[in-house]
């Protein structure tokens, strides 16, 4: 009964979420009151337990949304400017190949617009460029959307990751290393996969080499910046890096190419294309002094530093929550407050290029805030659930329950659990707070490293998160295929099943080279 009723507000979501279709804000919302009558009326989590993890979650939910907020927004400085679509046109014109193309557009560029925006900005912007291609609309959808799947964790500016360290309380040092592992070894497994849904297997067989080296770049450059404090720009400086490989591999293979066969469209100019890209470059310079210059991130630090302590807590049925500080949250040398920096300066850059229209700042704000309302509403009220049921004791019945039946073959599920949780919710974020301490908890119990766990949880959320039925929706609207997302989530599901066991698999590997990863 303890752990039917521990369960019962994930169940609620999933219920809603797939049988009903409900939206994750109406979702979240109906699970966290689940969680409030349950951790009431059973576990014996009284006023004064409820309302400290009420104050929890309000500092929780502000890290993530602080970030959430500020990437759209940046995303959206760029796209009024047309930058995003100068991009986007520039890339095909660099090669005849569709095999390539896809790379190009649907892996190294999806990637890079996944770490910049996220938000199902890829699919979005890149799904209707491939049907002008010639890609038929099916296989212009699933390009982007299994393309962008390994940069989600470390996209949208690491608000996934943000929430991965907010939810556990362990620090991004110690998530960092394995969850970059575990998806560079599944971006390339894309790279393969983004082949095969152009072109089938031949386009496999010609490119795989052309897959290493984009791959080996982009999972290669992630590692570097997310083990080095610099996880926010990890999958932005990822798609970076894919896109200047794969430009320079496209080169070469157009100069072997005969000129009848060459793309003929006139080039866009290098100076236009400089200008597209400097709100981003100019986010990864800001971040980088902000990160690694010591006295501006002292000066920033030392400016505002929220942080509250909260007392030890008891539930009526003995469940004890030990007394500690909240998390610290630096305001000025926060992310968010980086990407907020970032969106200034680039709009700045465009506003002096002459890009904008009259009342683009109005624009801006205006959409920026529309979109990001509903996903706002569904990660402050899963936090809140998730911050309540941790209090109640809830989580940790889950946990036990759970070590009890799965035992020792648990790393073999992690990764399914994040799985779950993004299908259900429609977001890795949401994802990793629902589950994320559940999964630490029963990696503790079970005695094998919560890091790796924790990186299984993410990386399954965040290459099935491509498969939930809302981005699938929005995929399919963006070219025509509205009323045959059923064709999508099949094309889809085969590609992302595979994702999942391999990133099992791969944890299974991860635990046992536990020295590597500091058991």
């Amino acid at each position: 009964m303890a752990f039917f009723l521990a369960s019962l507000p994930v169940l609620v979501i999933l219920a809603l979420m797939i049988g009903r279709r409900w939206g994750a804000s109406r979702a979240g919302g109906a699970g966290y009151l689940t969680a409030l009558a349950v951790a009431w009326g059973y576990f014996g989590a009284g006023p004064r337990v409820l309302a400290f993890a009420h104050a929890k979650a309000l500092f929780l939910s502000l890290d993530v949304l602080l970030i959430v907020w500020a990437a759209f927004l940046l995303y959206r400085v760029a796209d009024e400017a047309g930058a995003i679509e100068i991009i986007g046109q520039t890339l095909p014109r660099l090669t005849h190949d569709r095999g390539m193309q896809a790379l190009l557009l649907g892996w190294a560029f999806a990637s890079f617009l996944q770490g910049a925006g996220g938000f199902g900005v890829p699919v979005a912007v890149i799904a209707p460029l491939l049907v002008g291609l010639g890609f038929s609309p099916l296989a212009a959808v699933v390009i982007p959307s299994v393309g962008h799947a390994w940069a989600v964790s470390f996209g949208s500016l690491a608000t996934s990751f943000q929430a991965l360290m907010a939810a556990t309380g362990l620090p991004g040092e110690v998530l960092a290393s394995p969850t970059a592992f575990l998806l560079g070894v599944a971006g390339l497994a894309v790279g393969l996969m983004v082949a095969h849904a152009a072109e089938g297997w031949a386009a496999v067989r010609r490119l795989w080499p052309t897959v290493l080296l984009m791959g080996g770049a982009m999972g290669g450059t992630q590692y570097l910046l997310a083990t080095h404090h610099l996880w926010n720009i990890g999958a932005l400086g990822g798609g970076l890096a894919g896109l200047l490989a794969g430009v320079l591999l496209a080169r070469r293979q157009q100069q072997r190419t005969p000129a009848a066969h060459q793309n003929s469209a006139p080039p866009v100019p290098p100076a236009t294309l400089w200008i597209a890209l400097s709100g981003y470059l100019a986010l990864v310079l800001i971040t980088l002094v902000v990160q690694l210059v010591a006295p501006v991130r002292h000066f920033l630090e030392g400016l505002w530093v929220v942080q509250w302590p909260f007392p030890a807590l008891s539930t009526a049925r003995g469940f004890q929550t030990p007394a500690g500080l909240g998390r610290k949250l630096p305001v000025f040398r926060h992310a968010g407050l980086v990407l907020f920096y970032a969106s200034a300066v680039a709009y700045g850059f465009y506003r002096q290029a002459g890009w904008y229209r009259p009342g683009a700042a109005r624009r801006i704000v205006s959409s920026t805030a529309r979109r990001v309302m509903g996903p706002s509403v569904g990660i402050t009220s899963m936090v809140a659930m998730a911050m309540v049921m941790q209090h109640a004791g809830m989580t940790e019945t889950l946990a036990q329950g759970l070590a009890h039946a799965v035992g020792q073959a648990y790393p073999l599920f992690a990764a399914w659990v994040g799985a779950l949780g993004a299908f259900m919710t429609g977001s890795n974020t949401n994802s990793n707070v629902i589950f994320a301490a559940l999964q630490q908890r029963t990696a503790n119990l079970l005695g094998y490293s919560a890091a790796v766990i924790l990186a299984a949880q993410s990386a399954g959320g965040a290459l099935a998160s491509v498969f939930a039925p809302p981005k699938v929706v929005v995929g399919a609207s963006t070219t025509g295929m509205a009323g045959r997302e059923g064709d999508v989530m099949a094309a889809l599901g085969k590609y992302v099943a595979a994702l999942v066991t391999l990133v099992s698999l791969l944890t299974v590997v991860a635990l046992a080279w536990g020295v590597w990863l500091g058991r």
